[in-house]
């Protein structure tokens, strides 16, 4: 009988206790080599179509007085001239888009803690839903999400402003994932060792009842 009931609460805390996982999609900015395309953000703008953006290289302005680049993340930019962008004595918005799948995964219970800088000033959203703001390309601003996630594919934009200047213009854009966890959707058998035992649990409570 006491195995019995260890059994049922095994099936029990296994549909609760599901191993958590990191979220998979979840790619810091310029992973790769510079010069090259980051291909897990879209970059789109009013003043072109939508594109990719590219992989900054560390030697060449306006790295530094942007926060250089390392081995985790770089900087990507809307053009392979990092110096210049689309609107060069114009303010501009940028949009680069992030997608990542939860399918197989419970959206409920994932959450991620990340930094961003900018130049000049970024507005993040997962799934159109504003989740933090920020400015300045010298120092990282946290931000996270505990919430706004949804089964399937989920979408996080960030948009930045470039300020208006006298000419070249230059603007990007550099996130960190510093963790993230999720946990997946218990398999059929798991329900059904759980529907099970809670029965077994309850036919022992009718007929020590009954007694």
């Amino acid at each position: 009988m006491k195995r019995t009931i260890i059994a049922a609460a095994l099936a029990i805390g296994a549909l609760s206790t599901a191993h958590a996982a990191t979220i998979n999609g979840l790619v810091n900015t310029g992973v790769g080599a510079s010069g090259t395309a980051d291909t897990h953000y879209a970059l789109s703008s009013a003043s072109t179509t939508s594109t990719v953006p590219v992989i900054t290289y560390n030697n060449q302005w306006p790295i530094s007085p942007w926060i250089g680049n390392d081995a985790s993340s770089k900087w990507i930019t809307p053009t392979a001239d990092q110096a210049q962008s689309f609107d060069a004595w114009s303010t501009g918005t940028y949009t680069y888009s992030l997608s990542f799948d939860l399918s197989g995964y419970n959206a409920g219970t994932a959450a991620f803690n990340a930094r961003v800088a900018a130049d000049n000033s970024v507005v993040v959203l997962l799934n159109n839903q504003t989740i933090s703001s920020a400015s300045g390309f010298t120092g990282w601003n946290d931000f996270a999400a505990h919430g706004g996630f949804v089964a399937g594919v989920n979408k996080l934009d960030f948009v930045v402003t470039n300020w208006a200047q006298n000419g070249g213009n230059p603007t990007g854009l550099r996130v960190e994932f510093t963790d993230s966890t999720v946990a997946p959707v218990p398999e059929p058998e798991t329900y059904a060792m759980m529907l099970g035992g809670l029965a077994l649990v309850g036919a022992i409570a009718r007929r020590r009842k009954s007694k």
